[in-house]
């Protein structure tokens, strides 16, 4: 737990070529001053399904960044990023736990963080949103699957380069998000930490009665929860409030 003299601080680990996680969460954040975020970086530039690909998420390098933020004294360690949701949860359950074996600190990542949502909110059924490639959704889907969750439709962009997702607009996500909303799922999910789907949640909640999760929302949402910290303005989420 944080000092009562300081604020909470919360350790991220972005992947490189990331522009939207570390604006974004402090555009969530608000005016609040009783929450830092601090980053460390990892070489990430492409998401796919070949070993290439798969290497930038070694844990190797995880532990690294993780032991950097530890000497800020962070509170909680998050993996921002979804590769967990291709490269199957129990990845990442075994990297928050080098994680925390290496520095003692409480860890997550956005994948955790999104079945920690599923769970608290009782979500079964969701519609997902991702800028990805067709193959990279199905695999999500079979992981999601696995862990009880069931995708009632997908949408996605067929992009692969990381640093690409960011600029993906607004008016790009709301037809596939009301596509998705049709289907009346529990949530509809944008998956991915360097999109900008937290732009348009409450615009689609209320537009359609179905809420949204959003990647960088979730991910900040369970490392204050971790932390015991207020949580998020409903703006970001209904859920997340």
């Amino acid at each position: 737990m944080p000092s009562a003299h300081r604020p909470t601080r919360i350790g991220m680990i972005v992947p490189s070529s990331n522009t939207c996680l570390e604006p974004q969460s402090y555009r969530i954040l608000g005016s609040r001053d009783d929450v830092t975020i601090h980053f460390a970086r990892i070489p990430v530039t492409r998401i796919a399904l070949d070993q290439s690909s798969d290497k930038q998420f070694d844990a190797a390098v995880m532990r690294s960044a993780a032991e950097l933020l530890a000497t800020a004294d962070v509170d909680v360690i998050a993996w921002n990023g979804t590769s967990g949701s291709w490269l199957g949860a129990d990845h990442d359950r075994r990297l928050v736990g080098d994680i925390t074996d290496a520095t003692g600190i409480p860890a997550t990542t956005s994948t955790l963080a999104y079945l920690e949502a599923f769970k608290t909110f009782g979500t079964e059924r969701i519609g997902l949103f991702t800028p990805y490639t067709a193959d990279v959704n199905h695999q999500i889907m079979a992981s999601y699957e696995r862990d009880g969750i069931k995708t009632l439709g997908h949408r996605f962009l067929g992009l692969s380069d990381n640093e690409s997702f960011a600029r993906v607009a607004d008016d790009e996500m709301r037809p596939g998000s009301l596509e998705l909303a049709a289907a009346r799922p529990d949530a509809i999910i944008y998956l991915c930490t360097n999109l900008y789907g937290a732009n348009i949640t409450a615009e689609i909640e209320a537009g359609t009665g179905v809420p949204a999760l959003d990647s960088v929302a979730v991910t900040l949402w369970h490392c204050l929860k971790m932390a015991g910290a207020p949580l998020l303005d409903p703006r970001w989420g209904r859920l997340l409030a």
